[in-house]
C-alpha cells in the first residue's frame, strides 16, 4: 500500500459526460482501491500522468468514497486517449494545495465586505476550496447569491470553515458525485 504522499498507479476507463451533451471533456472514476490511498475522501490535488502525459488536476468526491477526474481535451489529445479506453495513470498528491479560481461574484462580495476579505485572506487553499465548493453546489442562482452572503456575513464574524459542509459528498443529497456517463 501506498504512503499518503507516494505515487498510486492505476488504471481506469475513460467515460463521456451524458450532460452537457457534446462536451469536449471526459472523465473516469479512480477505482476504490486507488483512492482508498489518498489522503482524504474529499477534494484533493494530485500532480500525475495519465498515458504519460503530465497534469495537475483537482480530483472530485464521488459521493461514494472514492474520486473522479475530468480530462480536458488538451490532456486527452495528447495522450491520445478517448472515451472507453482503458488508461494508465499515475498520481501523487500535491504537497501544497494551490489557490482555488473565485468566482467572480464570490470576488465581487469580498472586495465589498473588508472584514470578509480579511478573514478569506487568511484561511488556507483548503479553506477557501470548500467554501467555494459549498456556494457553487447550490443549484439555483437564488440559492448562490444566498448561500455568497452568508459565506459573507460568516466569514466577516470571524468563522474560517464552511459548517457543516460534507466534503466527502458520502452524506449529502446528490449535491456532490461524479457525472452520468452517456451511454
Amino acid at each position: 500500500m501506498a504512503k499518503a504522499n507516494g505515487t498510486i498507479r492505476f488504471k481506469a476507463t475513460l467515460l463521456r459526460p451524458a450532460n452537457p451533451k457534446g462536451a469536449a471533456w471526459r472523465f473516469l472514476v479512480l477505482p476504490a482501491s486507488a483512492s482508498a490511498k489518498l489522503p482524504t475522501r474529499s477534494m484533493v490535488t494530485v500532480d500525475g500522468t495519465l498515458e504519460a502525459q503530465a497534469f495537475q488536476a483537482t480530483l472530485e468526491p464521488d459521493g461514494h468514497g472514492s474520486h473522479w477526474l475530468k480530462v480536458d481535451k488538451a490532456l486527452r489529445e495528447a495522450a491520445g486517449v478517448d472515451v472507453g479506453d482503458g488508461v494508465a495513470l499515475e498520481i501523487a498528491p500535491v504537497q501544497v494545495e494551490p489557490e482555488p479560481r473565485v468566482p467572480a461574484d464570490l470576488r465581487k462580495a469580498l472586495a465589498a465586505n473588508p472584514e470578509a476579505k480579511a478573514t478569506w485572506s487568511d484561511i488556507t487553499p483548503v479553506a477557501r476550496r470548500d467554501w467555494i465548493a459549498w456556494i457553487v453546489s447550490g443549484k439555483q442562482a437564488e440559492t448562490r447569491g444566498k448561500r455568497i452572503g452568508t459565506a459573507c456575513d460568516k466569514l466577516a464574524s470571524g468563522m474560517r470553515r464552511a459548517c457543516c459542509f460534507d466534503r466527502s459528498g458520502m452524506y449529502s443529497r446528490g449535491n456532490m458525485g461524479a457525472p452520468e456517463a452517456a451511454e
